[in-house]
């Protein structure tokens, strides 16, 4: 056992002996004992950087020695050290600074925006300064403000030039927009080439106005969270990266939203969603009532007569066609505790296993995939795993967009110089970056990764001691890859062989490799054989079951992970037990109290057909929008359609919402608690922020009301006690406990004593054995049936400014950033096609047409085209199609046989 070298080995503070700590400066060594000492360049989150010198302290290198006064954020801390934080010295020196600051800086602090919440003022009255010796300010009153972004502002008259700003946006987020112009006196922040906040290519996450000391940079909410009684940590509700935020508010009403920088998972970053894409939550839009159906039209009810229609129809269906007659699906945005009342109300209280969530048009291939590979559906890893790996490799995912934090922190390891790998079809702002970019067609994942594992064995680069005492099927996976025909591949996925060579062995070789991928992954035909060839390449080189290492999807939304932890799904219950197993369902009914159906239920897609065939009678969905979001969308309208009842619950009237006979109006996650879990199984706590609006309830108090309607005696609905019912269910949740999730949550499996799990598969795999897979490349039927016509192949994903079908982020600030979609042409396309940029086109496909504004872009390959999918109005998916991954059912959302052609 190693040794740490700084063990038992003290330093002293103002003469007090305290334990040092390997690395640390003497600014980190005095915050960790408590001991205050001013700062104005420093951020705890960015490398040292010691220009203001207010952090001075007098150090002696033994007792009554000699001192010498040293910046404490950038001088290390060593045994022995004698430091002094006050001396008359050092606070006179603190003072002087602070009054020359001040001379270069508008002496306005009673009308200034930032009053009471500006660093510089709190350490001018630290130091003493009660009044300014140098009465003759510089005036800089000739700097223009910037008001030009929803956000973000800039006045840098009030610029102290500290470069905090400049160096989070290098360092926090890695945009490089912010930099520095002139010098001295003279020297001034501007973004880009002095371009508008607007104007440049500033991407709003808010990292330099949460920085800024003063109020040279801020944002249109920051001023008021002076004002806030009460400040709150919950967690994000949009992506799969859980952010911590820390909520100020006043008088039930929400001012600001920063992010903690002692957060776990995101570490005092956030994106511009997250920060600032909050404003929904009291939209005039928002439900705030229930609506049933009258004579054609949705009108407000009472929540009991809505209640009553509920329970009426639901009864009145299940005694005339059955309980498989009735249709439920989850939502992702709920919480956990939500999401296991709605598959308990399915399988307790109607009796179907008729139960899905969002999970199946986005992740279900991953959980399949790695149940079948591992044992477990869920990332092997964390993200803080990045700060151990050697290679990272990111396989159809655009984290810098979708994944904004996650894809941050990729960024700056591949900047630092990082091997990477990218396999993706559009050249997205990590694949610049990336040391291989395999740039394939969409659809050929599983040709690409089969020719990385035919050079990794051709190379003799795999690990034998894992394969042969961790794995089964080796033999036949091998003999099926060494069989494989190189050329085919290479021409089908539109990859050169030497370059899908040299990425595959530097995997192999790394030391350790961690690979992530997203819905570029799962979304096709072939999206769960492709989740196990990746997971294949992990364990053919032994990187599974430590630090930096694994196969880690990103995913898409906050809770998908914790909707199928809490059995969200038609074939598996809470805590992923098979349904249609005789021990399983005992296993239920002793939990339950009464017997559970046995019989695997209805996939989204299947609910859709089983409506068409007059199957399925009754549907309800809670907060989700399939009527924009799911594919085919003439095809999913047409369905609801032909249900005899359809309810929504939802926070607004959503395209699904429009179709319904009774909606129900839920709680936003800022007006909810529970717990969310997000890509790396870690289970966070979500507090409610504010109260919900109007007469709307949590989704949770819903789900119990209607199954107290309908006979079931469901106790009161409390997050705290359904986590203890969870906890009793699922056996990854034994040791999970409200009071015990503090700020940084818990990474499932939780043993009953409370202890997590960083890393899976450490020792052993879930089924006992890792499973190679083999499978062959197919073509999609969607491009064999449709290429001759549309000779274009369609793929789409989501930008940084929206989320999904926009519900949320259209209703705020963001839709004036990012206002539509974009469809993306390749040059030579829209040449042949006859096409300009800001060009609106008519984009077709053998389902429908919508209208875009083209964009002529480098970023796809001839033949290929990009969108995104988040405003209603252009409904992109008119045009995809209802082909699904072979083993889930997800979607095939990135392949569609399109053609094009001008407006």
């Amino acid at each position: 056992m190693t040794k740490n070298p700084t063990l038992n080995k003290i330093a002293f503070i103002n003469g007090q002996p305290f334990k040092i700590q390997k690395g640390e400066s003497i600014l980190q060594f005095a915050k960790r004992n408590h001991f205050s000492i001013p700062t104005l360049c420093d951020d705890s989150r960015m490398e040292s950087y010691g220009a203001c010198r207010v952090c001075s302290v007098d150090v002696a290198l033994k007792a009554d020695g000699p001192t010498k006064t040293m910046a404490s954020c950038h001088t290390p801390i060593s045994e022995g050290m004698h430091i002094q934080t006050q001396s008359p010295s050092i606070q006179k020196l603190r003072k002087n600074i602070i009054e020359l600051v001040l001379t270069d800086h508008p002496l306005d602090c009673l009308t200034c925006e930032s009053n009471g919440n500006c660093e510089l003022q709190d350490v001018a009255a630290e130091v003493g300064i009660r009044e300014v010796r140098y009465k003759n300010a510089a005036d800089h009153s000739h700097y223009d403000k910037d008001e030009s972004h929803p956000y973000m502002r800039s006045d840098l008259s009030k610029c102290i030039n500290c470069y905090r700003c400049v160096r989070a946006c290098d360092e926090i987020q890695g945009e490089f927009v912010l930099g520095v112009q002139g010098r001295g006196f003279d020297s001034k922040i501007i973004k880009g080439a002095d371009l508008s906040f607007d104007d440049s290519a500033c991407v709003s996450c808010g990292a330099c106005a949460q920085t800024c000391p003063t109020a040279a940079i801020s944002d249109v909410f920051q001023s008021k969270s002076v004002q806030a009684q009460e400040k709150i940590r919950t967690i994000c509700s949009y992506c799969g990266v859980g952010c911590n935020l820390e909520v100020s508010v006043k008088n039930n009403e929400i001012l600001s939203i920063r992010a903690p920088n002692d957060a776990k998972v995101n570490a005092g970053h956030t994106c511009l969603k997250g920060r600032y894409a909050w404003r929904f939550y009291n939209h005039p839009d928002r439900l705030t009532s229930p609506l049933v159906r009258k004579n054609g039209q949705l009108v407000e009810v009472s929540w009991q007569e809505a209640y009553q229609v509920i329970a009426d129809r639901f009864n009145l269906t299940k005694s005339e066609y059955g309980p498989d007659a009735i249709a439920g699906i989850s939502s992702a945005r709920c919480t956990n505790e939500e999401n296991y009342l709605m598959q308990k109300f399915m399988r307790v209280v109607i009796g179907t296993n008729n139960i899905d969530s969002c999970a199946r048009v986005c992740h279900s291939p991953t959980a399949y995939g790695m149940q079948q590979a591992f044992g477990t559906g869920a990332a092997t890893n964390s993200v803080e795993d990045l700060d151990y790996t050697k290679l990272i490799m990111v396989i159809g995912a655009n984290p810098i967009a979708a994944h904004p934090v996650t894809g941050a922190k990729i960024k700056q390891k591949l900047m630092k110089g990082v091997t990477s790998i990218v396999i993706d079809p559009v050249e997205t702002e990590i694949a610049r970056y990336a040391t291989y970019h395999l740039q394939l067609r969409p659809g050929t994942n599983v040709a690409v990764l089969n020719m990385m594992a035919y050079f990794i064995i051709e190379a003799g680069l795999v690990d034998q001691s894992f394969i042969e005492n961790r794995s089964e099927g080796w033999s036949d996976y091998v003999a099926a890859i060494k069989a494989l025909d190189i050329a085919h591949l290479e021409q089908v996925s539109g990859v050169d062989r030497e370059l899908v060579k040299q990425a595959a062995e530097a995997y192999a070789r790394s030391e350790a490799a961690m690979s992530f991928h997203g819905l570029g992954v799962t979304e096709h035909s072939q999206g769960s054989h492709t989740v196990m060839s990746i997971a294949d390449l992990a364990m053919m080189t032994g990187n599974i079951g430590r630090r930096g290492v694994g196969v880690n999807p990103l995913r898409g939304q906050n809770n998908v992970q914790g909707a199928a932890d809490m059995g969200c799904q038609p074939h598996q219950g809470a805590g992923y037990f098979p349904v249609n197993v005789q021990a399983n369902q005992d296993y239920y009914r002793e939990k339950y109290g009464v017997e559970v159906p046995t019989e695997i239920g209805y996939k989204i897609p299947q609910m859709y057909q089983a409506a068409q065939e007059g199957k399925l009678k009754a549907l309800w969905i809670m907060g989700e929008d399939i009527a924009q979001s799911d594919p085919n969308h003439h095809y999913v309208i047409d369905s609801l359609s032909k249900l005899d009842f359809l309810v929504v619950q939802e926070i607004f009237l959503s395209e699904t919402a429009k179709l319904a006979d009774v909606v129900l109006p839920g709680a936003s996650f800022l007006e909810k608690s529970g717990t969310f879990t997000n890509g790396e199984r870690r289970i966070q706590a979500v507090r409610q922020v504010v109260s919900p609006v109007g007469g709307a309830k949590s989704d949770g108090q819903i789900v119990v009301d209607i199954m107290r309607a309908m006979g079931y005696q469901q106790a009161d609905y409390d997050p705290a006690v359904m986590l203890q019912e969870i906890s009793q269910i699922v056996p990854f949740f034994a040791g999970v406990k409200w009071d015990e999730l503090g700020d940084s949550g818990k990474q499932w499996p939780v043993l009953p004593d409370g202890t997590d799990t960083q890393i899976l598969h450490s020792e052993s795999f879930k089924r006992g054995l890792g499973k190679f897979h083999y499978f062959d490349w197919r073509e999609t039927n969607e491009v064999k049936s449709h290429a001759e016509e549309y000779p274009f192949i369609l793929t789409t994903s989501r930008n940084l400014e929206h989320y999904n079908a926009g519900t949320m982020t259209r209703r705020t600030g963001n839709r004036d950033i990012v206002g539509e979609d974009i469809l993306l042409i390749n040059p030579k396309d829209a040449q042949q096609k006859n096409l300009k940029s800001e060009q609106h086109v008519r984009l077709f496909s053998a389902r429908g047409e919508v209208k875009l504004k083209a964009q002529i872009s480098k970023k796809v390959k001839p033949g290929i085209l990009y969108t995104t999918f988040h405003f209603p109005e252009f409904m992109v998916n008119n045009i995809t199609s209802s082909e699904c991954d072979s083993e889930t059912l997800c979607p095939e959302y990135k392949v569609v046989a399109v053609d094009v052609e001008a407006a």
